[in-house]
């Protein structure tokens, strides 16, 4: 994982509901782990490992990562459970043993929890292998977004979808890494993956080879541009798929185009996210780049038929132009409500519609565009919809 020779650290994080809403038996494969020595799972001379098997409150496993992340060394994370939506914010969820699909906003532990961890460390140092099955709702959103932890962070590992029902998983991936390790290969992290995914099997799961895309940040004025990463390893989404990050004179869109027109969405909307990510950490998460990246996920989202989530996208595209200053009448800020109308338009789940209904009403207040009685229609619609009164007195906005 590293030519680092200073102490790293390994968090084992293994979890799943108990009882018949656990999809995945997560903390069988800590015994496998268990026997690969801690140099092995963190690539360093000398490593501590962390151990954490089935826990129950979300506080204590964040606690428990963050104390991991600020260790200063080269840091592996090795995580095998199951993935939620909450019904309120459509957050993506890691379960811990007390969740339920009722209670998982309470009771799991938010990915954006990790991801935000992670973040603060330094770039390149952080290794996350994840061996997650989703349920249904975060599998249709992983199979169009993809999964990220953003810029700085290498994410590699498989997601598969929910096993029919009343069935349950095992984290074959993970396991298959164990025995590689333990016949006394040490591959590197690429070849491994490659080799783990190809003996675990399920054709139908998104394969993580997630690295960085390479990006150029300016110093002060008068110096040159330096890299603040590493030359990066191909963060395909399986063995097949070509590089497409783009090198920092490149411009990445017509490779994330490709994937998307391909059907690579999930490959497609994970590139365009770290590119977001990498704007955030250069320019500001209000910055016109950020902006920009984040109008190029709402579009993959329309191209991955998800006009749901390309709705959320748009509408957080126009309220981050609006808090940075530009006027209602913007032709930029029009266009992004009008698109994420036109994507609310497109929507046929009456739940769905409901709960971005009032985001979109609130919005169009602002910007009534060039259409008139806009607004108006997005209420005569609703009349048409079957009624959801929780959804219209308590949907989540869904801006990121």
């Amino acid at each position: 994982m590293g030519d680092d020779r200073d102490a790293g650290t390994a968090l084992l994080l293994a979890a799943a509901p108990a009882g018949k809403g656990c999809l995945i038996d997560a903390a069988s494969v800590l015994a496998a782990l268990a026997v690969v020595s801690p140099s092995t799972l963190t690539g360093t001379a000398a490593a501590t490992v962390i151990e954490l098997a089935d826990p129950l409150d979300p506080q204590t496993v964040l606690t428990r990562i963050r104390a991991a992340a600020a260790t200063p060394g080269p840091l592996s994370l090795y995580i095998a459970g199951q993935l939620h939506l909450d019904h309120k914010q459509r957050l993506v969820h890691l379960a811990l043993a007390r969740t339920t699909p009722a209670t998982v906003r309470y009771t799991g532990l938010p990915w954006h929890w990790l991801a935000g961890e992670l973040k603060l460390r330094r770039p390149g140092t952080t290794t996350v292998v994840v061996d997650l099955v989703a349920d249904t709702e975060a599998w249709q959103r992983l199979r169009s977004e993809g999964i990220a932890l953003g810029h700085g962070t290498r994410l590699y590992g498989r997601v598969t979808p929910p096993p029919p029902r009343r069935t349950v998983t095992s984290p074959a991936y993970l396991a298959a890494c164990a025995s590689i390790w333990r016949s006394g290969a040490r591959p590197p992290l690429a070849q491994l993956h490659e080799q783990a995914a190809a003996r675990a099997g399920a054709d139908d799961a998104l394969l993580l080879a997630v690295d960085l895309p390479p990006v150029q940040a300016t110093t002060h004025a008068g110096t040159e541009p330096v890299s603040h990463e590493r030359t990066p390893a191909p963060p395909g989404w399986s063995p097949a798929v070509p590089q497409t990050a783009a090198r920092p004179d490149e411009d990445p869109h017509p490779a994330i185009l490709a994937a998307a027109r391909a059907g690579r969405h999930a490959e497609a909307a994970t590139l365009a996210g770290l590119w977001e990510s990498a704007a955030h950490r250069m320019y500001g998460p209000g910055s016109a780049q950020a902006i920009h990246w984040l109008e190029v996920r709402a579009d993959l989202a329309r191209l991955a038929q998800d006009a749901a989530r390309s709705c959320e996208l748009w509408m957080a595209a126009a309220e981050a132009r609006l808090a940075g200053g530009q006027a209602p009448d913007d032709g930029d800020v029009e266009a992004a409500v009008d698109r994420a109308h036109h994507q609310w338009e497109q929507l046929h789940d009456p739940a769905r519609a409901h709960s971005l209904a009032p985001a979109l009403i609130a919005l169009r207040g602002h910007v009534p565009g060039r259409r008139h009685g806009a607004r108006q229609a997005i209420e005569r619609r609703i009349e048409t919809l079957r009624p959801h009164p929780e959804a219209l007195g308590h949907g989540s906005h869904g801006l990121l």
